[in-house]
């Protein structure tokens, strides 16, 4: 299980000549570590002098976001672990027998059902990502000052874990037929990437702003 694994084990397991966990499984962790830093800075915030100043709506705001960005972080540690155990259903299909036609054939199915199955993970990383990003802005605003850059570092851990969950989707693709299902899923992946820069590029405005 990668989430026993302690910090300097996962980055070995990362480093060792296995291809998982790889690029997926660390683009999930980034947006949970994304999510921990704001939830962080939800911690610091809520309940403290300056939150009690402000406006019932933002208080509001910062109450919610921070229940959803902790209950995004625990999701996102579970992707994290799922990226692995679908990578690994792809190479098992792989794997299956293909001395006849017929093995061949079912072979090539299998591969293809199993690749959907693998990329639906980076995906939902990608989705869930955004909606680390979504959440940030209020913090960025509102939360405590002196934990603006923790809000920064969020943002771009987030991002790059959505950018990067989608590039594993899209090497997926190159190994599927199914040409309708191919360009749904890169319109989803265009149209993640749009949104999610446009909010990291927000968030990271505010923070500079607020550096000086």
């Amino acid at each position: 299980m990668l989430l026993e694994k302690n910090v300097e084990e996962f980055v070995a397991s990362v480093a060792s000549k296995d291809p998982a966990p790889g690029g997926g499984s660390v683009a999930a962790l980034s947006s949970s570590l994304a999510s921990a830093l704001t939830a962080m800075v939800g911690n610091l915030t809520i309940g403290r002098k300056a939150y009690q100043k402000l406006s019932e709506e933002q208080q509001k705001e910062l109450d919610e976001n921070f229940t959803k960005v902790q209950e995004l972080m625990d999701r996102l540690n579970q992707l994290t672990e799922e990226d692995t155990t679908a990578f690994n259903g792809v190479m098992k299909a792989f794997k299956m027998p293909k001395e006849t036609e017929e093995d061949k054939k079912i072979r090539k199915a299998a591969i293809e059902e199993a690749t959907k199955e693998a990329l639906e993970v980076p995906l939902t990383v990608g989705k869930e990502s955004l909606e680390v990003l979504k959440l940030q802005q209020a913090f960025a605003d509102n939360g405590n000052p002196n934990a603006i850059t923790d809000v920064g570092v969020g943002a771009l851990l987030a991002y790059a874990g959505l950018e990067g969950a989608l590039f594993n989707v899209l090497i997926n693709l190159q190994g599927l037929s199914d040409e309708a299902y191919i360009q749904d899923i890169k319109k989803q992946c265009e149209d993640l990437k749009e949104e999610g820069n446009k909010l990291k590029e927000a968030t990271l405005s505010t923070v500079y702003t607020k550096l000086g």
